[in-house]
């Protein structure tokens, strides 16, 4: 996984956490989304460094109880497994899909033994109108280091019409069209329930410290 890669899910982290405590963020634009939860979310890493220090595996609490309900990840997994999903029996849909939320937590929390005290900038934002698909422009500060421009996507819910986080562009390379190939490939080769059982093996892996990372 590339450096810019492994910031670009730091920053989707960033993004759709929100911290206890703090004012309630506001889902119904997605560029003040951003900021509200960026500035929330390190401010929470901040308060619990110590604990994180002592244990990486807090970083995956803090992901499911304060990320996942801004993470559209029944979307993403159901574009991860494509038209095969016709096929699957609910069961196997819906098992597939809560390892997946469990695969995107792990995945997450390991992205963010990257931080550093990396400082994020806001592109302006631009009329959302009727757009159900924006894609939002960021930049990453680091000292010594040239900024990282990143871009991510978020959806708004035809019912609820709050935006959610869908995907991250970074490099070029779209995350979850990524995983489409990657894990869609799999579930097509080995079937849903060898792939299911794959990913729910990797996300109970602790996490490793990106310092102790060779």
């Amino acid at each position: 996984m590339t450096k810019m890669i492994k910031f670009a899910l730091l920053f989707l982290a960033t993004w759709c956490l929100s911290a206890q405590g703090q004012s309630p963020v506001d889902h119904s634009d997605p560029y003040r989304l951003v900021e509200q939860v960026a500035q929330q979310t390190f401010d929470r890493f901040e308060r619990d460094r110590e604990k994180i220090a002592q244990s990486p595996d807090h970083l995956k609490l803090i992901v499911d109880e304060l990320m996942m309900p801004h993470v559209d990840y029944r979307y993403a997994a159901l574009k991860v497994v494509g038209p095969q999903a016709r096929q699957l029996s609910k069961p196997q849909l819906q098992r597939f899909t809560d390892v997946f939320k469990q695969y995107m937590i792990a995945t997450f929390a390991q992205a963010f033994t990257e931080y550093t005290n990396q400082k994020v900038q806001f592109q302006p934002a631009q009329p959302v109108g009727e757009q159900r698909i924006v894609t939002v422009g960021v930049n990453i500060v680091e000292p010594g280091r040239e900024p990282i421009s990143l871009q991510f996507k978020a959806r708004r819910d035809k019912r609820s019409g709050e935006w959610k986080a869908i995907d991250m562009i970074a490099e070029g390379v779209s995350l979850l069209a990524t995983k489409e190939a990657e894990i869609g490939g799999l579930i097509r080769r080995e079937g849903i329930d060898a792939v299911s059982d794959k990913l729910e093996a990797q996300s109970a892996k602790p996490l490793v410290p990106a310092r102790e990372r060779s």
